[in-house]
Formats: structure tokens, sequence, C-alpha cells
């Protein structure tokens, strides 16, 4: 009895210990791979390398810094057989104009995926950090990263996003402080015309924001495309993945959603929610049954008090992820909001 009870405390004690780094652990994944999914199954692996290793861990490095050392290999090795995710913006040229036929949805392309909020649990202890760790988030950016090469990837993070020292770094993956540089400036230079400045984009706290928010649910759901037209800047995105057709241009958009929203509201179903430190919107379309089946999980971009881009997740999986039910039996049903 008494190695079992041992080897019991000892999962106990270490549970306790490394409980405190899952979420930011949950998010480093995300940001090197693109996947939520693909993150939880990493950390999950990181957890047990660490649980199997534990007795012969000394304490050289802290606990944080030896759990980011497995996690980092683990993606190092994740990311040399995997493609890189996408963005359908990223896969080819706009749509020509609004009638463009709409593609089939492209499952062999591995899709960049959407981060709930939720899970994107921070321990900073001040404002600005807690704005830091959202921006590295951003869906531009997570997009973005998909390009750099995997130790330009985690350089770029490590010291960017999660403001790690040069030397904390290179002690990390093995290399010279001058090799922490030299890949830093590389992905620093690739990433310049990728993403967004910061003080570009407005905080989901926002009360601007917000409003913002609640005008695109309720035009959304009542086909408002007038409303929509006025939300949209001239030149915003709006993407679907899986399909791989996207539009360019608020006219465009407007005359595209014009002939695929509903007329009826009571046949969409909107509740709000946030993603990528982004505010989102989770969408249920009616079918012939009367129930409201999960449709899209649309996150959405403002700068300047206008919508650049919406990225419209057309994949019903993604529901459980933001804890959200994959059907409503009656759209006057009350759904608590997340």
């Amino acid at each position: 009895m008494e190695p079992a009870a041992t080897m019991t405390s000892g999962s106990e004690d270490f549970a306790r210990l490394t409980d405190p780094y899952r979420h930011e652990l949950l998010a480093y994944c995300y940001r090197m791979l693109g996947s939520v999914h693909d993150a939880e199954d990493l950390v999950q692996e990181t957890l047990l390398r660490a649980w199997r290793s534990y007795a012969g861990f000394e304490g050289r490095a802290s606990l944080r810094t030896w759990l980011y050392r497995i996690a980092t290999n683990a993606c190092l090795r994740a990311l040399e057989n995997r493609r890189r995710r996408l963005l359908p913006s990223g896969l080819n040229s706009p749509a020509e104009g609004a009638d463009a036929p709409v593609t089939a949805p492209l499952t062999e392309v591995a899709w960049l995926e959407p981060l709930p909020d939720a899970l994107l649990v921070t321990t900073a202890p001040d404002p600005a950090s807690i704005v830091a760790s959202r921006a590295g988030t951003r869906l531009a950016l997570i997009a973005a990263l998909q390009y750099l090469p995997g130790r330009q990837r985690a350089v770029l993070i490590l010291r960017d996003v999660l403001s790690w020292q040069t030397p904390e770094v290179a002690n990390l993956l093995d290399i010279s402080h001058a090799a922490v540089n030299s890949l830093l400036q590389r992905a620093r230079t690739r990433l310049e015309q990728a993403a967004p400045t910061e003080d570009e984009l407005l905080e989901p706290a926002d009360p601007d924001q917000r409003a913002l928010l609640d005008r695109y649910a309720t035009a959304f759901q009542n086909a408002d495309i007038t409303g929509l037209m006025e939300l949209l800047a001239a030149d915003a995105v709006y993407e679907m993945p899986p399909i791989t057709t996207w539009f360019l241009g608020s006219e465009a958009i407007a005359r595209f959603l014009a002939s695929r929203i509903p007329a009826n509201p009571a046949d969409i179903h909107v509740i709000p929610t946030a993603a990528n430190g982004q505010p989102a919107i989770a969408t249920y379309r009616r079918d012939h049954d009367g129930i409201h089946r999960a449709h899209s999980i649309q996150v959405l971009t403002f700068a300047a008090s206008q919508i650049t881009r919406v990225v419209s997740f057309q994949d019903s999986a993604l529901f459980a992820t933001f804890d959200l039910p994959s059907s409503l039996p009656d759209a006057n049903d009350d759904v608590p909001c997340p």
C-alpha cells in the first residue's frame, strides 16, 4: 500500500504545483500551433512528460521555465510533421465580385482555429500585462506566426509576447545569445507587414467596442444590410474557413451577406462571446425541424470604430470549445452568454 500512497501523494503535489501554469501553457502552445485542439493535446503531453521526469527535476531552473522547455520541444516536434494553419485570405485572392461562386468546404487544409477568451486566463498583475497577453493572441498575429519556421516562432513569442529576456530564451533553447537575437530579428522582419500594430486595435472591455458588437449582432440577425454597411470599413475582409472564397470591401461583403442571411430574424439566434482577445458572436440557424443548430463562430476585428475583418469559422465542432450547446430547441429560450 505504501508505494501506491506515495505515488498518489506525488501526483497530487505535481498537480498542485503545475496547475497554475496550465492556462498560460495552453495559450503558448496555441500561439505556436494555431489550433486550440492541438494546443490542448500538447499541454497534456507536456504535463505527462513533466510528471514522468519530475523525480529528476532538481530545481536548476524554475518550474515555469522547465515546463516551457518541455512544451517548446513538444511544439517544435509537432511542427515538423504538420502543415501550417491558414485562413482563406492566406490561400488565394479575394472573390471577383459578390456574385462569385462560393467554393465547397476544403477539409484537407489545416485551418486556423479561434481561441476562446475563457481559456485565455492570465495571472498578470497589472492591466498593461493583461492587454499585452490579449494582443499576443490576436487572429492576425496568430495567422502571421504560421509563416515563421518553428524556432523563429518560439523566439518571437517568448521575447515579444511573453517578454522573456534573451538569456532566458537562450537557456531554454540551448542556443547562444547571438542566435536568439538573430532569430528574433528575422522573425520581426517577416512579421512587419503581416500583423497590425497594437495601437490600431480596441480592447474588448472598451465600451465603444461592446456597442459596436451589439450593433453588428443586431444587424446580422435582422439581415439589416444597410446597418452592416455602416459598420464595415471600406476595405474590410470577410472570410469563412473551411470555405476558401473570401470577400474584400464593404460593398462586396454586404451584397454577399444579403444573399445568404435569412430574411426572417427568427431563423437566426446570436450569442455574444469573445475569442483571441477580440469580440465574437456564435450564430445558430434554424433547420427545417425548427431546431436552431450551431453554424459559425465569427471573430471580429475593430479599428477606428469600424469592423475591418470578420472571420466566420464555419465549424460546429468549435462550439464545444466555447462551452456552447450544439443546438437550441427554440430561439426564444434563454441561453446564458459566456
